[in-house]
């Protein structure tokens, strides 16, 4: 008898995953699958959902239904030791760096090992300094002080702290806010370049057309709690998408509307 061999489930699974707010309907039927080593962007202007559907695969959010598998594990309600087992496979980097203003930046970017796995902190310190040359930065620069970094320097520390436990999945929050359009390049090309060398599953939400273009495999747009177009990056110019072409363009003009407050 000749054995199938069985496929890994893919690293991060949501099958018509529901979310709302009182009666504000936030996400509205989601499925989207991210494969293993795969790059994954989901685009959409702000308030479409895309913070609440990182949220919600992070457990900070619980989904009113549906269902989210890492690994083909289902983490909807996962808590205790369980989740925190999930939690150690993710590394993050948050939309404004999110650097602790009062650890110099070695200790930001060990943070994780030293709380997180409880590592000796020379150790630690060694992995750190080791992370920041892999974005760009001297050892000197684990001295420094948050506050004493550019915008693009902070995302560079906020990048190794991502990967500093070796995460098999990576989540990057707006990684290009803030940014000029050329350091935005530079931090693209470092994300590209980190989540390669780990090997890692990548995760991104962002509004930035040029970041999504370069960082995703595959790319799928949320517009009122629902992806209403998923395809490869390389498609994204001739998806035939209406939303997704007035998007890429930045068009006033086209089916998706902008909510005005009365």
């Amino acid at each position: 008898m000749s054995h199938m061999p069985t496929t890994a489930p893919p690293k991060i699974q949501l099958s018509d995953v529901h979310k709302a707010f009182g009666r504000k309907v936030v996400l509205d039927g989601i499925d989207l699958t991210v494969g293993r080593a795969e790059s994954v962007v989901v685009i959409g202007g702000s308030g479409t959902g895309k913070s609440v559907m990182l949220k919600c695969i992070l457990g900070l959010l619980n989904p009113e239904s549906g269902s989210i598998a890492v690994d083909g594990q289902e983490v909807v309600g996962l808590g205790g030791p369980d989740r925190a087992e999930v939690m150690k496979k993710f590394g993050m980097l948050f939309q404004g760096g999110a650097l602790f203003d009062s650890l110099r930046v070695w200790e930001n970017v060990a943070f994780g090992l030293i709380q997180g796995r409880k590592m000796a902190r020379k150790q630690a310190r060694d992995i750190a300094i080791d992370k920041l040359g892999q974005v760009g930065l001297a050892p000197s620069a684990g001295e420094l002080w948050p506050s004493e970094l550019s915008g693009g320097m902070q995302k560079r520390v906020a990048l190794a702290r991502a990967i500093a436990t070796n995460p098999e999945i990576i989540f990057f929050d707006e990684p290009t806010t803030g940014l000029d359009p050329i350091m935005a390049d530079v931090i693209n090309d470092l994300i590209v370049k980190c989540v390669k060398e780990l090997g890692a599953t990548a995760l991104s939400i962002t509004h930035d057309m040029a970041s999504a273009r370069k960082i995703a495999d595959r790319i799928a747009m949320l517009y009122k709690g629902k992806l209403v177009w998923v395809g490869p990056a390389k498609e994204i110019d001739h998806s035939g998408n209406p939303f997704v072409d007035q998007f890429i363009h930045g068009r006033a003009e086209g089916p998706i509307t902008m909510e005005l407050r009365a």
